[in-house]
This record gives structure tokens, C-alpha cells and sequence, in this order.
């Protein structure tokens, strides 16, 4: 008698755990998508990578992004941003005020670099963390 009152609640046990099971399967293999680049959440999460980019960096000058080449996003417990940019080293001095606006630098002291990166944020507690950033020279100009 008591192994059949116990039916129910564990069907319904079972059902949760492959539903649940489910959800995770999709969150975890739905992959990465294009996304829209205007996109209020992607320019934070840019404005995050380049602020954690110049407070890591050695360098004297800050970066700035110039152009957003590739942007991804994938839902999980967050949000995962694949983004792909190009920065160049501004005549802004890190230890300076900041000003509304840094020109790039033009002389022998230009440099630009192209950065993938994996940012996981969520959106709506306002948090952000870099999983992983890859930074390479950028020879050509994009």
C-alpha cells in the first residue's frame, strides 16, 4: 500500500528531472547566434570589455574600440557574448582625467589590435565577467 501512494509523487519527480534535463540540453547546446550590434546590452557589454581591457593593460595610453566586427550571443543561466573587436591606443594617458572624448593615435606610436572575447553578463543584475580575451596586432586594417 505504501509503494503505491508513493507513485505519483514520483512520477511527477521524473517528469521534473527530464524537463529540466531538457531545458539544459537546449540551453547548453543551442550555440552561438548572430546578433545585432545596436543593441543597448551589447554596447555595455563592450563598454565593460574595454574598461577591463585598460585597467589590465601595461600600457600608458588607453584603448578604445573602433569598430565591432563579429558579435554572438548564446542564452544560458546569463547571457555569453562572442565578440570580436578592433581597439587603437588613444593620446589619452591612463593616469589623466577622464575626457569625453580620446583621439586615436596617429604617429609612430598607433597601435591597433583585434580582440575576440567571451563575456558572460547578466543583463539585469548588471553584472559582467570576462571568461576569456585573445588580443592580437592588427596589421591589415579591417
Amino acid at each position: 500500500m505504501k509503494a503505491r501512494g508513493l507513485r505519483t509523487p514520483l512520477l511527477l519527480l521524473l517528469v521534473t528531472v527530464v524537463v529540466m534535463a531538457k531545458l539544459n540540453y537546449i540551453q547548453r547546446w543551442g550555440g552561438f547566434k548572430e546578433q545585432a550590434t545596436s543593441e543597448k546590452n551589447m554596447n555595455s557589454t563592450v563598454h565593460f570589455f574595454i574598461q577591463s581591457y585598460n585597467n589590465a593593460s601595461n600600457d600608458t595610453y588607453l584603448f578604445q574600440v573602433q569598430k565591432l566586427i563579429q558579435s554572438q550571443m548564446q542564452l544560458t543561466t546569463g547571457v555569453e557574448y562572442l565578440v570580436t573587436v578592433k581597439i587603437g591606443r588613444t593620446k589619452c594617458k591612463k593616469n589623466e582625467t577622464k575626457k569625453a572624448s580620446c583621439p586615436l593615435q596617429s604617429s609612430k606610436m598607433k597601435k591597433s589590435l583585434i580582440c575576440t572575447s567571451l563575456i558572460y553578463t547578466v543583463p539585469w543584475a548588471n553584472y559582467y565577467q570576462i571568461w576569456n580575451n585573445s588580443c592580437q596586432d592588427s596589421k591589415v586594417p579591417i
